[in-house]
């Protein structure tokens, strides 16, 4: 379960990564070449995807925890928006629904 969540964390973080620079290029003015190291960290998200060991429709249902979970840490680190109580139940009860998820791959 460690190795899938590790994973899963990659995974998530190529994706924000990878639409985050087109933002600060559209929104923050930032220079356009961040849209090089972008399209890089999309194709690494799509290439991590299909390291998961599972169909992938159990896959985007799981990694949609994890990938809530991370958005909320980058909200916090990145940005500097202090997260709310509601904010951490949140990411908790996506976690738990991750897991739900992934215990059951082996069962199949």
């Amino acid at each position: 379960m460690w190795k899938t969540g590790l994973l899963f964390i990659a995974t998530a973080v190529a994706e924000i990564v990878g639409c985050f620079l087109p933002y600060l290029w559209l929104r923050k003015n930032g220079p356009i070449w961040l849209l090089a190291p972008a399209a890089a960290s999309l194709a690494l998200f799509v290439w991590l995807l299909t390291l998961h060991p599972a169909a992938s429709g159990r896959v985007y249902a799981a990694y949609g925890g994890v990938y809530v979970t991370t958005a909320l840490v980058w909200l916090r680190v990145v940005d500097g928006v202090k997260l709310s109580t509601m904010d951490w139940a949140g990411a908790a009860i996506a976690l738990f629904g991750m897991a739900i998820i992934v215990s059951g791959w082996s069962r199949g």
